[in-house]
């Protein structure tokens, strides 16, 4: 009886270490591991209450304006002044390039969110900023044109 308890306990250790192994496998790493975010403290309550996707990319856009600033929109905001897909999250900017007015419009924009968010992850590939540049354009020029000059 002794023998057969501790085979019972030593299949469950296994069995609860293979468990927690294939579990932690399984968990996401969070996106501000990767690379500079800004604080949600400091994103306005709309974006704080907004989906966790549309926070994560107003906290990468105002903390990685060299990055965004070289990557365009397709969603057809060109028209209302955006120049890049940074302008779809900050509308105006102090000197020192911290962000004085926020842009509401990637509250409300899938595609401005969307290429934010490849963004992110081409950047955790290893992908240059010409490259997303590059995949941005191939992948959302079908729904609009550019709003970069």
């Amino acid at each position: 009886m002794t023998a057969t308890f501790h085979r019972l306990v030593l299949i469950l250790l296994t069995f609860t270490l293979i468990l927690s192994g294939a579990l932690s496998a399984c968990s996401t790493k969070p996106a501000s591991d990767d690379f500079p975010m800004a604080p949600m403290n400091y994103m306005p309550v709309e974006v704080q209450s907004a989906p966790v996707t549309v926070q994560q990319s107003y906290q990468f856009a105002v903390a990685n304006p060299d990055v965004m600033h070289e990557l365009p929109c397709y969603c057809g905001c060109g028209p209302i002044g955006h120049t890049s897909n940074y302008s779809c999250y900050v509308a105006e900017q102090n000197l020192d390039g911290s962000v004085k007015t926020f842009d509401n419009h990637a509250l409300g924009c899938s595609i401005c969110v969307d290429i934010t968010q490849d963004a992110m992850r081409l950047l955790r590939e290893g992908k240059t900023v010409p490259d997303i540049r590059a995949y941005a354009d191939q992948t959302y020029s079908k729904y609009g044109l550019s709003n970069m000059p």
